[in-house]
């Protein structure tokens, strides 16, 4: 009687074959006080919320709060999340509201270790179309058009052109684009690549 083996010594002993990319999960986040727009592996969603000039402080903080708690469910688990940066130019709506809608969702983000890269609306505009002066419109037909989405508002068409800028930027692209819509990459800020890891 011979003794058990761990292996089959007629088999052959098995070759570690290089796979595909890393499957990186990677969310884009378009903020906004009236429609978030959130993209993940698992699709687009909007996050819509409604308030009021008058609104009370307490009534801007549970309403601020609340979207934040939203989009940090949406997100989940990634291991790199893109949300698109201050609009400088912008007058319209509450800055100081949208600002701090901004900020709550970075904290949260950071405070569960996840990588945050931040990509300017030209940034964005530049990647999806090749233009950094496109318009919202422009930018969901390209998103629709390059990545086959069927997206029912421009706030989910930008936050899944940011996500496919975050995978391009680590190396595993939704989809193939010009050189000229690349370059945007480098007008964003990007986190130490070494902190991006599949999990």
């Amino acid at each position: 009687m011979t003794a058990p083996t761990l292996f089959d010594p007629e088999r052959p002993a098995a070759v570690m074959v290089v796979g595909p990319p890393a499957r990186y999960r990677v969310a884009g986040l378009d903020v906004s006080l009236t429609g978030t727009g959130v993209a993940t592996l698992g699709g687009t969603t909007l996050i819509p919320s409604t308030g009021r000039r008058k609104d009370t402080i307490v009534q801007r903080r549970t309403r601020l709060k609340g979207i934040a708690d939203q989009v940090l469910t949406a997100v989940g688990v990634v291991d790199l999340a893109v949300i698109e940066g201050p609009s400088h130019h912008s007058v319209g709506g509450s800055v100081w509201d949208r600002g701090g809608l901004w900020w709550l969702i970075v904290d949260g983000l950071c405070a569960r270790d996840i990588p945050v890269a931040v990509m300017p609306p030209m940034s964005r505009a530049k990647y999806a179309t090749g233009n950094g002066g496109s318009r919202k419109a422009a930018v969901m037909e390209a998103a629709q058009r390059r990545y086959g989405a069927v997206l029912d508002n421009d706030n989910e068409a930008d936050a899944l052109v940011l996500r496919a800028a975050g995978l391009d930027w680590l190396g595993v692209p939704l989809a193939e684009v010009p050189d000229g819509h690349r370059a945007a990459l480098a007008g964003c800020q990007w986190p130490e690549r070494e902190a991006v890891t599949a999990r």
